[in-house]
């Protein structure tokens, strides 16, 4: 394999001043299959954004264990209207309930200055919100997080429009074909188990990244960002 860079960064200070990270308008692509350590790399990077100065809406279709114990609001998948206050809030739609989502897509596009986390981005309904959001979001300052362990199932604007991958293990070759189209060629050599490629996409820089922090590491990041905001309970 060629030689490339290889970062780790255990804390949330050498994590800031390491490499990039996505900043408030940025969009981020985690991508690999079921084990390969994207949702705990997605954990960790949303520990980082900045959620404790505008809201940020998860959408979880699995109910993660991890993102459960984060410090998390409740959010009906048709709220009664969006949250203002920062912090972290919480949907956990079913794959059947696309309507409701694609609605709540269009919503956060409307009101902009929220972010939008994606758990299995490829059950989201492909109906017009979603590629707003990417498309557009940028001027209305809408950061968005996006997993996915079929991309060649999900929008290809959510690729198109990334500033920002991380690229676990793929088993599917039609996958590894849709990323290949947008990553550097050097990003289809294999890395061991939880390291990923990270591309910035405006420096045109890949490194290869070693496993992010342990879950009480990432956790522990959460608990110093919390602003302590005292939220209305949105229904």
């Amino acid at each position: 394999m060629p030689d490339a860079q290889i970062l780790r960064f255990p804390t949330l200070r050498r994590a800031a001043a390491g490499f990039r990270l996505p900043g408030p308008r940025d969009r981020l692509a985690i991508i690999g299959r079921t084990g390969s350590g994207k949702t705990h790399f997605a954990a960790w990077a949303l520990s980082l954004a900045n959620w404790p100065r505008q809201p940020w809406v998860i959408i979880d279709y699995k109910r993660d264990e991890l993102l459960r114990d984060l410090p998390v609001e409740q959010l009906a998948v048709e709220p009664r209207r969006l949250p203002h206050d920062p912090g972290l809030y919480i949907v956990h739609p079913r794959p059947d309930e696309e309507l409701k989502v694609e609605k709540l897509l269009w919503r956060i596009w409307e009101r902009g200055r929220t972010g939008l986390y994606v758990d299995e981005g490829h059950i989201l309904p492909d109906a017009g919100g979603l590629q707003a959001i990417l498309t557009q979001g940028r001027s209305k300052y809408i950061p968005v997080i996006v997993l996915t362990q079929r991309p060649k199932w999900l929008n290809r604007f959510v690729f198109s429009e990334a500033d920002y991958y991380a690229l676990f293990h793929l088993n599917d070759k039609r996958d590894k074909q849709t990323v290949g189209e947008f990553l550097p060629e050097q990003a289809r050599y294999p890395l061991p188990p939880r390291n990923a490629w990270y591309y910035d996409v405006a420096h045109d820089e890949l490194v290869h990244l070693l496993p992010v922090p342990d879950r009480a590491a990432i956790l522990a990041n959460y608990q110093q960002r919390n602003p302590g905001v005292t939220r209305a309970r949105m229904i």
